[in-house]
């Protein structure tokens, strides 16, 4: 999260609520994703993107790339943009540093997610010249849990090993661990807790498994009302342990006082107010979490300019109605809350997918 929001106290939720009004008046871009590749070298029970190991006919390409960056860092201040490069799996593209390159000589900050298994030493140094900030490495349980939970055997190691070296990249400030709590590894969050502290990870980022994407063929991996509970209880007991920043993800409003336990920012669900896209196959979107429906894709970089599309676009994202429902009319909340998450919201029945009241009921 930018700096801006976390300067916003988390008691203090109606100073967080009027500068989220001032957004929708003059939306900032402060984060972009770059989807550079849906293909993946992992078969993730989760994955939202349902990415595989297929060669898309609609792939963008590294010129187009480039040419949309130009437009972006000839209209904003670069620097004060961070390009988050996503994918499916980003370094299975063979001109992705080349794409990079370019994007740090026009001045943006730069962050990669990755599956932490094709990183090799050449790779390592091809982070550090191009000036990778950070990267986030996923971890979804201990040896045989997380190589079932990803399909690929021999990997667990790998990624270890991986993040040892990559804590040695004098460009990059934080190496974040991320897990992606589910049924299968709920039970090994303890150990995975030491193995991070073996490691000496920095930054735990610990989030849910939601119904989006391949999830919702694999309904067996979703957490149910106490698991939700014992994970948020889980999240606070390491965080007063004050050992490395353990923290619940950016999925969803959890309320006062859980809010303030588990993690340092008040959530808000800033897709097309901070958070824009490029997909891989080049369409202008919101967060790359969020369903693919047709009427939420604001443009194609082939054939449009991004920020053109940023200032006149993404009208639907940047209203207080853009989920109202009768389920969270009369909510005390609303306010803050707004409807959840974008991503986990069900547009077809108007109503969110997850609610912490369906949670605590209304304790």
């Amino acid at each position: 999260m930018n700096e801006e929001i976390k300067q916003i106290k988390i008691k203090n939720m109606d100073r967080l609520y009027e500068f989220r009004q001032g957004l929708y008046k003059k939306p900032i871009l402060k984060d972009l994703f770059l989807e550079v590749t849906s293909r993946c070298n992992a078969r993730c029970e989760h994955c939202g993107s349902s990415c595989g190991n297929y060669v898309p006919t609609d792939e963008i390409s590294a010129e187009e790339l480039k040419k949309a960056l130009a437009d972006i860092a000839q209209h904003y201040n670069p620097h004060d943009i961070l390009l988050n490069v996503t994918g499916g799996e980003p370094l299975i593209r063979k001109d992705l540093f080349d794409i990079m390159s370019y994007a740090n000589e026009l001045g943006f900050r730069w962050g990669m997610t990755s599956n932490g298994m094709l990183i090799t030493d050449e790779i390592l140094e091809k982070m550090n010249q191009t000036n990778m900030e950070t990267i986030s490495i996923s971890l979804d349980g201990l040896k045989e849990t997380h190589e079932s939970f990803r399909k690929v055997p021999g990997s667990f190691d790998k990624i270890i090993e991986n993040i040892k070296k990559l804590q040695q990249v004098p460009s990059i400030k934080i190496v974040q661990v991320t897990t992606v709590a589910n049924k299968k590894n709920l039970h090994e969050l303890n150990e995975l807790y030491n193995l991070m502290k073996k490691l000496k990870v920095i930054s735990w980022r610990v989030i849910n498994v939601d119904p989006i994407g391949r999830a919702k063929l694999n309904s067996d991996i979703l957490l149910d009302k106490e698991d939700y509970k014992w994970l948020f209880n889980f999240i606070k007991e390491k965080r007063e342990e004050n050992i490395m920043n353990v923290e619940y993800g950016c999925s969803h409003f959890l309320d006062i006082p859980l809010e303030k336990e588990l993690r340092d920012t008040y959530f808000y669900c800033v897709t097309g107010l901070y958070v824009g896209s490029i997909l891989s196959n080049g369409d202008i979107f919101i967060c790359p979490n969020v369903e693919r429906r047709p009427e939420f894709i604001q443009g194609n970089i082939k054939t449009d300019s991004f920020v053109d599309v940023w200032e006149n676009k993404y009208k639907l994202f940047r209203s207080d109605d853009r989920t109202k429902c009768e389920k969270c009319e009369k909510c005390s909340k609303w306010k803050y809350c707004l409807g959840d998450s974008f991503h986990t919201f069900n547009f077809d029945e108007r109503k969110p997918n997850f609610c912490i009241k369906d949670i605590y009921e209304e304790s």
